[in-house]
């Protein structure tokens, strides 16, 4: 049926499974690229009929093993799925289809005064972020997959082809199956058309930092600014080894300590209230400095030494594997979470750079350890149960944007309860079969 588009040759095969952080590699039997609607309709009446695994790839930038075929089957590759159908200006809004890329789509709106938010920081596809409901550096103020999707197109694991949702900003009718499949992983159908709210670009973006002498400081100016309403874009932290590992990898010269990095967007008169008035909140937590600007070289350099942080994370130990993880807590009680986490670091002698979107009380930890250092390794996994069931206890969550995939599976129960079966109910339904990305979600 695909002819040269299905591939089993095994380097196609492996880079279609994990290939980020620490979770081995496991390749499906066959890759298939796949171009439209119908083709992956009937792949999926096929493998439904065999009881065939089948596991949607978009760019494969996920970090919990999301891609993996820990049972075989086929790897439906959305890369040539790579259009924009639609802009609808007036309505801003615009379709999709779920191979194109987060810069991409950027990219294509460039001339029409409109953009697309949300920001993992690794260039994603959008179907890929719509299937981990990803977030990322702009959620604090303009949400994330789940407030940005207005439709979806889904084949369903039998191969049926539905609609959800639509263009309308609302609707009353039925079931809200749009979101339910937003953060699915991919286990109850694969996404291949997507309806999503566009923004317009604002007339001013300025961006600052300010480093404080504790975390609790900077936590603590975090929650003020918050609490009043400054409408912050982005605030991002990072704790002193990930200033350090910044410095070192982006030729910055930081000072080492806590850092918070804004972003605010508006018109002149209100980037420049609403960076005057953090700038009184920084006054009243650091005695250094806050400094910003609108110009969008030295604006982009900061940013791009943010989005590079996972890399200076790995410089610090040169050859070594990373296993992030992330936790999202109330932000009342993130100074408490991640004070916490850094002691727990220090106690067990790991090397571990923290950063987080603190705007929504999400943090990320990247410990390191060398590929061979199974008694390392097993400390980092120790690590890293402390810090989820932390972060369930302060009334947080296992993963604030990573997902659960097979790396935190053991978690999700024990964040959720009872509801886990309501979701293995609603999977049995969708997927009798099982054939949609096994092994994810539920071990």
């Amino acid at each position: 049926m695909f002819g040269d588009r299905l591939s089993t040759s095994e380097s196609v095969r492996e880079q279609h499974a994990h290939t980020t952080t620490w979770i081995a590699n496991q390749p499906p039997d066959a890759v298939i690229f796949a171009k439209t609607t119908d083709e992956v309709s009937s792949i999926l009446k096929i493998c439904h009929e065999c009881g065939c695994p089948a596991i949607a790839f978009g760019t494969g930038s996920s970090l919990e093993g999301h891609v993996n075929a820990p049972f075989g089957g086929i790897s439906i590759d959305m890369s040539h799925f790579d259009s924009v159908l639609a802009v609808h200006q007036a309505d801003l809004d615009v379709t999709v289809q779920p191979g194109v890329t987060r810069e991409g789509l950027n990219q294509h709106l460039r001339d029409s005064g409109l953009f697309f938010p949300i920001d993992p920081g690794a260039n994603a596809s959008i179907g890929g972020m719509a299937a981990t409901r990803a977030s990322g550096t702009n959620a604090v103020r303009y949400g994330t997959m789940k407030d940005n999707v207005l439709g979806l197109e889904v084949v369903l694991a039998d191969g049926r082809v539905i609609k959800t949702g639509g263009r309308s900003r609302k609707s009353a009718a039925g079931y809200d199956l749009t979101r339910l499949f937003i953060g699915s992983e991919g286990t109850l159908g694969i996404i291949t058309e997507l309806t999503l709210r566009l923004h317009g670009i604002p007339e001013m973006i300025a961006g600052g930092i300010c480093s404080f002498p504790t975390i609790r400081n900077a936590c603590d100016a975090v929650i003020e600014t918050i609490q009043l309403g400054i409408q912050v874009a982005r605030i991002e932290m990072l704790d002193p080894l990930q200033v350090r590992a910044c410095n070192a990898y982006s030729k910055l010269d930081l000072p080492e300590e806590p850092l918070l990095l804004v972003e605010f967007h508006g018109s002149p008169n209100v980037v420049h209230d609403d960076a005057t008035r953090f700038a009184e909140i920084c006054a009243d937590h650091s005695t250094r400095p806050f400094s910003w600007s609108s110009d969008a070289d030295k604006r982009q350099k900061l940013w791009k030494a943010r989005h590079d942080a996972l890399w200076a994370g790995y410089a610090l130990l040169p050859g070594g594997t990373g296993f992030a993880t992330d936790v999202c807590v109330p932000i009342s009680r993130l100074a408490e979470c991640v004070e916490d986490t850094i002691a727990d670091i220090a106690a067990h002698d790991l090397t571990a750079p923290i950063l987080g979107h603190v705007g929504d009380g999400n943090f990320h930890v990247l410990p390191l350890a060398m590929p061979d250092d199974t008694e390392m390794q097993a400390k980092i996994g120790a690590f890293s149960s402390r810090l989820t069931e932390r972060a369930i206890a302060l009334g947080g969550t296992c993963t604030g944007e990573h997902g659960i995939g097979q790396g935190k599976t053991a978690y999700l129960r024990a964040e959720m309860g009872g509801s886990v079966d309501v979701m293995a109910d609603i999977k049995a339904t969708f997927d009798p079969k099982h054939i949609l990305n096994p092994g994810k979600l539920f071990g």
